[in-house]
């Protein structure tokens, strides 16, 4: 009974990391809605973060009931003459004097502005998020400048110092950080390498490290590497007993274990040496050129040496112009994705579902509390990309009747509009269904 306690606290983690970061994203969609449709003549009754019973609520001045449900997995706005949270159907009968008020009555750009808020506030949380990271840690420096000491397994010989320019690798020039990967790579394998360095406006050289090691700096949620517990920071010793010393190594020895699994060798700072087994998946990866291939990973990323790069204060606007280009990548990945599932260029095991979502959210939790941000900001644009999709039921769906009306001068029948309804519900269960079916089945 006591070996099923960490596994039961591990599920009530990632359940109560899946619920914040549901919470936090859905409601500001919904204000989307809602503060653009009240700016729009629209008045919204009920403001809900959650579903099922109330557990509390306040009336404001302008008569809308904002108030917290039992069921934490959502939320909702419902306007005036709303038949349902969903506000679809027909609606409910109102006093003609405010039919100008109701989502039905109010003129098309005013119904379509407040649609389409809610996905664009799910844009602007995450060009928010994006950008915060950017404004606080800051961005690297243009001349390439050793910046905090990052710590390195016992024998790694480290001899820079912050504030170090880096000059060139065994004579090998560097002139910008895309440099150190690539002399990194063409470098012999070393124990130790000639860095010159620019400090205190002179030139010097010291020993330091590989410039690529097998340190990781990121994990991937739901990822081998997350599964046996690996982290940021952890350096891989060996794998399979072979010791390793590059980055690239790891990478080769992944692809030839082709799933078979592999026993690692990683060193963790303030805790040491440990042994971690691990089995690579699968995936679909897309190429520069086009297309995909199909590689063996475990899901961390590295590359980067034993120091952090050196940092400038980034301006509000370059940081809210690198969240937009973040977020601009995810709508485009994901557009991306989706199309190579249709097309059949990758596996349908692409999709996951609710389970894969929450597994994800609460590994990024975990990770601390940088991570789960940065991984709401991602969820984020993702919600608000599939909610632009033309689907009934979907905000998208709402907008293509509106279109329709705007081309054709006429919205579409109720029978019309029930029927659509009744088959972008039934889609969208269908495509819950599946990506819950990948969760438990794909391997």
């Amino acid at each position: 009974m006591t070996d099923m306690i960490p596994q039961f606290g591990g599920t009530l983690w990632t359940l109560a990391s899946f619920v914040v970061a549901l919470a936090v994203i859905v409601t500001v969609h919904e204000y989307g809605h809602y503060i653009i449709g009240r700016l729009s003549g629209i008045r919204a009754e009920v403001f809900s973060v959650g579903f099922g019973p109330r557990l509390f609520a306040r009336r404001d001045r302008r008569g809308t009931l904002w108030q917290v449900a039992a069921v934490p997995l959502g939320g909702y706005v419902r306007f005036l003459g709303d038949s349902n949270a969903a506000s679809a159907g027909t609606g409910q009968q109102v006093d003609p004097a405010l039919r100008r008020q109701t989502l039905t009555g109010a003129p098309l750009w005013a119904r379509f502005a407040t649609l389409l808020a809610g996905p664009v506030f799910n844009f602007i949380l995450s060009i928010l998020i994006f950008a915060g990271f950017a404004l606080f840690q800051g961005l690297p420096t243009q001349e390439v400048r050793v910046g905090e000491i990052a710590a390195a397994p016992p024998g790694v010989v480290n001899e820079l110092r912050p504030g170090d320019e880096i000059i060139a690798i065994n004579e090998q020039p560097i002139s910008s950080w895309g440099d150190i990967g690539r002399v990194g790579s063409e470098l012999p394998i070393a124990t130790e390498y000639d860095w010159q360095v620019r400090r205190a406006g002179e030139l010097v050289t010291v020993q330091g490290p590989d410039p690529i090691p097998p340190r990781i700096t990121g994990v991937a949620p739901r990822s081998a590497a997350a599964d046996a517990g690996l982290k940021a920071g952890d350096v891989v010793l060996a794998i399979e007993d072979k010791p390793i010393s590059r980055f690239s190594q790891m990478r080769s020895s992944v692809e030839a274990a082709a799933g078979r699994p592999l026993a690692l060798t990683v060193w963790r700072p303030e805790q040491g040496t440990a042994d971690y087994t691990l089995v690579p998946k699968q995936q679909d990866l897309p190429l520069a050129g086009g297309g995909y291939e199909k590689r063996w990973l475990i899901g961390v990323t590295g590359g980067e040496g034993y120091f952090a790069p050196a940092t400038r204060r980034a301006g509000l606007a370059e940081s809210l112009w690198l969240g937009a280009l973040q977020t601009w990548g995810i709508i485009t990945s994901s557009l991306a994705g989706m199309w190579a599932m249709i097309s059949g260029q990758i596996g349908s095991c692409n999709l996951g579902g609710a389970i894969s979502i929450a597994e994800s959210t609460g590994q990024a939790a975990s990770a601390g509390g940088a991570s789960f941000l940065w991984w709401i900001a991602v969820l984020s644009a993702a919600i608000g990309f599939l909610n632009l999709l033309p689907v009934p039921v979907l905000d998208g769906g709402h907008l293509m009747f509106y279109v329709y009306e705007a081309i054709s001068g006429r919205p579409p029948s109720d029978r019309v509009l029930n029927l659509l309804t009744a088959i972008g519900m039934a889609a969208v269960l269908s495509l819950m269904i599946f990506g819950l079916t990948n969760d438990l089945f794909c391997p």
